[in-house]
């Protein structure tokens, strides 16, 4: 049973990580004052997909367990993280849960982009 839900979500993630790099590939065409257009697009569009997806299953019984881990951990998943971080945010929110949600997009930004940094200082060092 294990190995069939990671065969699901496998199959989302490369359809969702190809969709990604053609979409990303925007960003050597369109020139919006010099932002990352194409990621910007994956980004949004992921968060909206997932919300849909969401949406959907709080309503109905329309998507089967297998299809969210197909949909929503593979092809969301593989096309950006970012639409994780959303809709993990849209939840606490839900739950009324608003000062953790606040936290954690702080710390996800704040630790993120120092992360980035320090990887790519430390990467100047060897």
């Amino acid at each position: 049973m294990m190995l069939k839900q990671i065969l699901y979500i496998g199959m989302g993630g490369f359809i969702g990580s190809v969709a990604r790099y053609y979409v990303s590939k925007l960003n050597l065409h369109i020139d919006l004052l010099s932002i990352p257009v194409g990621t910007l697009i994956v980004n949004i569009s992921g968060s909206l997909l997932i919300g849909f997806l969401i949406g959907i299953s709080d309503r109905s019984t329309l998507l089967s367990p297998e299809a969210r881990l197909f949909l929503m951990v593979g092809i969301c998943g593989g096309f950006t993280t970012f639409s994780t971080f959303a809709s993990e945010n849209l939840m606490l929110i839900r739950n009324g849960q608003f000062m953790p949600a606040f936290i954690y997009t702080g710390l996800s930004l704040l630790l993120g982009f120092t992360a980035v940094y320090l990887g790519y200082v430390t990467s100047k060092l060897l």
